[in-house]
């Protein structure tokens, strides 16, 4: 799986569902974990939920791939979805305050993700959204 359309996809659904401060931490050179965090923040554990069911269901339907591990749940505000390469953690504004990942990985590389965010957001391939559930 090529990690930039894997990105691009994923902070274009998180930005559609209103995910917000998304960053992106190139970790690669610091872990064998993975190779990218992609970090975004939820207004409530409603919008935890929505956000990690909407970068799922828009990474199965644009490129065909299934995470590898799902942790945590919307309840304990923090959900983090396995794709290998890329973990994304979707965050409750206070769990994200307290575990800082940006602060215990800066000496990652910041990816500038601008460039993705004004794509604007992800094409129904046909129909309507229910039409192309997977």
């Amino acid at each position: 799986m090529d990690d930039k359309a894997l990105i691009d996809t994923a902070v274009r659904a998180l930005d559609m569902k209103k995910g917000e401060n998304i960053r992106v931490i190139k970790v690669a050179d610091l872990t064998i974990i993975t190779d990218y965090f992609i970090i975004v923040e939820a207004g409530s554990t409603t919008h935890t939920r929505a956000l990690a069911d909407d970068v799922e269901y828009q990474l199965k339907r644009h490129l065909g791939i299934d995470p590898e591990k799902i942790e945590g749940n919307a309840a304990s505000g923090w959900m983090i979805i396995d794709y290998g390469s890329v973990l994304i953690h979707v965050f409750e504004r206070k769990t994200r305050e307290f575990y800082s990942l940006e602060r215990l990985w800066q000496d990652g590389e910041y990816i500038d993700i601008s460039d993705i965010l004004l794509k604007g957001p992800l094409k129904t391939i046909s129909g309507s959204p229910q039409d192309n559930k997977v």
